[in-house]
């Protein structure tokens, strides 16, 4: 099963282009209709949707670190430092993310990029 991505409405379009070239699940919270929501209810969103949110926005670190502290399932947060890492590098690793691991390995946990 592949899993299948909510991309934060800070992630880079070309990021979100790519991996759909390659037939990987996204949705962007723009499509959801989600622009503008605070960190806690998109990651809410992402879970009830059952995708692992994208995010290259320091602050859901915080969330998500946060949930696993208070033990809140969520289904994951897989960041990007919008300086550190590519556009390219990013649809390599999410690519690999989304086609080898399982939900039950990102489940509540924060995955950072580069692999």
């Amino acid at each position: 099963m592949s899993i299948a991505f909510y991309m934060d409405e800070n992630v880079h379009r070309g990021i979100t282009d790519g991996l759909r070239i390659r037939d990987v699940d996204v949705l962007t919270v723009q499509e959801d209709e989600r622009t503008g929501f605070r960190d806690p209810v998109i990651l809410d969103r992402a879970t009830e949707l059952k995708r692992v949110l994208f995010t290259q926005d320091d602050d859901f670190l915080a969330e998500a670190t946060l949930r696993q502290q208070e033990k809140t399932n969520f289904t994951g947060v897989v960041y990007a430092h919008k300086l550190r890492v590519s556009v390219g590098d990013c649809i390599r690793h999410l690519e690999i993310i989304a086609k080898a691991a399982s939900y039950e390995e990102l489940a509540n946990r924060i995955q950072y990029l580069p692999l």
